[in-house]
């Protein structure tokens, strides 16, 4: 059914209050009798934790579930399309989160919302929970702080730290934007791009656009003030505030357009926007502005920037939005499941960009081997194999970057991918059909 006419609110709203949780703990181990206890917990137990102990903590990834086990990490302070909501308010999301990652990337992820407002305690509380846990992702924590915390994170950590709001989007966009541009027939280093918004999504989006090989001279960006440039009046206190955003200021827009919105879209063949929830926030007489064949992504949940039907009026050659009710979904979860089961299999210290590209070519790649059009860009969540694709990119990148504690070939990589990736759906047709996970009203009426 389409979006526009089901209550997703009512219907999530009725099914949370039944279900009382998304995601719960399930033994992997046999257990046949009390016994088995000897083995899994004392007396057994000792052994494994003596061998931790004596040969080092890096062990406890070959004896726990610490290897597959990642953190879901938010302050609640930026929920998706709700804002500042709190920690316990925001709890349904990273159970969600959680969720995907486990049900399309085999990984096993629990939600932690903490009461860590200010940045540097947020740091501590997750550098003290690192021992437990094999990667960290971040998620809805406000603007520009989450900047800092990521960066100060990665620095301190010995496992993976991502930033869904950021690397997740930035890889999925510039994977969408590469096959839109072979569709139109145009050069990433020859576009024109306006950015609307210089929020977390869009910052990192410029980055690894112009790591892929655009010019961020032909960047224009737009924020709530207008366009950034060198000489606009708050760009000293940006220095101090926002450092990253003056940053933009300072290597973007050399022509150095000013005024808003339907200036930055002036001859720009691309428009990414990733602001806040429209319609409206740009225009169709805007549209006509750009370039040949422009390409509009309009990223803004749960109402796009401007409505798809409304660019392709306005001249739009490809249109791409958040939503899964139209064609071309920049959807994080193309890209956080398969980047995370990468990452978990080889046993990664670190993430690095050239992994976060390798992710976006795999997804690219991916699509254009199914044949990219005008209404596909990206592949949809429902491929196991482009998740797989995805998560082998990452690990070889990660162990040719140096920065992975296992060595494995391809084909051990892809059998042993393939089957984590395969194995919740497997859980999920066994709970199903023996009734332990029950489907309820109005989940069978949709």
């Amino acid at each position: 059914m389409s979006g526009e006419r089901v209550n997703w609110y009512r219907i999530s709203n009725e099914l949370h209050l039944k279900y009382q949780g998304k995601i719960e703990i399930m033994p992997k181990v046999p257990v046949l009798k009390l016994k088995d206890f000897a083995i899994w917990y004392t007396p057994g137990v000792a052994g494994p934790c003596k061998e931790i102990y004596d040969k080092g903590g890096d062990l406890s990834f070959k004896y726990t579930l610490r290897w597959n086990y990642a953190a879901v990490v938010s302050d609640g302070t930026r929920v998706l399309g709700l804002g500042n909501i709190g920690p316990e308010a925001g709890l349904p999301v990273m159970e969600g989160k959680a969720l995907l990652f486990k049900y399309l990337g085999g990984v096993d992820a629990i939600p932690l919302v903490i009461n860590a407002r200010d940045p540097d305690k947020f740091i501590e509380v997750v550098k003290i929970l690192e021992p437990s846990f094999g990667a960290i992702n971040l998620e809805d924590i406000g603007s520009p702080k989450c900047f800092y915390i990521l960066e100060k994170l990665n620095e301190i950590l010995n496992i993976p730290v991502w930033h869904d709001d950021q690397q997740g989007t930035a890889l999925v966009t510039l994977a969408g934007l590469l096959n839109a541009l072979k569709i139109v027939g145009k050069s990433l280093d020859q576009v024109k791009i306006a950015f609307i918004g210089a929020g977390a999504a869009n910052m990192s989006s410029i980055k690894y656009i112009t790591l892929a090989g655009a010019d961020p001279r032909k960047m224009v960006v737009v924020d709530s003030k207008g366009i950034l440039h060198p000489n606009r009046p708050d760009v000293g206190e940006l220095k101090v505030r926002n450092p990253w955003k003056y940053r933009l200021a300072m290597t973007t827009n050399a022509e150095g357009v000013t005024g808003g919105i339907p200036e930055a879209l002036k001859g720009a063949d691309v428009v990414i926007a990733a602001s806040r929830p429209g319609p409206g926030i740009i225009k169709k007489e805007w549209i006509r502005l750009m370039n040949d064949n422009p390409i509009v992504f309009a990223e803004a949940n749960p109402v796009p920037e401007i409505w798809p039907w409304e660019a392709k009026e306005a001249g739009a050659r490809i249109v791409a939005t958040g939503r899964s009710d139209f064609p071309n979904q920049i959807n994080n979860s193309l890209g956080f499941p398969a980047v995370f089961r990468g990452v978990l299999t080889i046993r990664a210290r670190k993430m690095t960009d050239s992994m976060f590209l390798a992710a976006a070519y795999a997804i690219a790649g991916y699509a254009e081997k199914k044949g990219i059009h005008e209404e596909y860009i990206v592949p949809t969540m429902d491929d196991p194999e482009m998740f797989i694709e995805e998560a082998i990119a990452v690990a070889e990148k990660a162990m040719e970057e140096g920065v992975a504690r296992r060595k494995l070939s391809r084909s051990e990589l892809e059998a042993e991918i393939r089957e984590l990736i395969y194995r919740p759906k497997k859980y999920m047709d066994i709970a199903l059909k023996n009734n332990l996970i029950r489907i309820l009203p109005p989940y069978s009426e949709k």
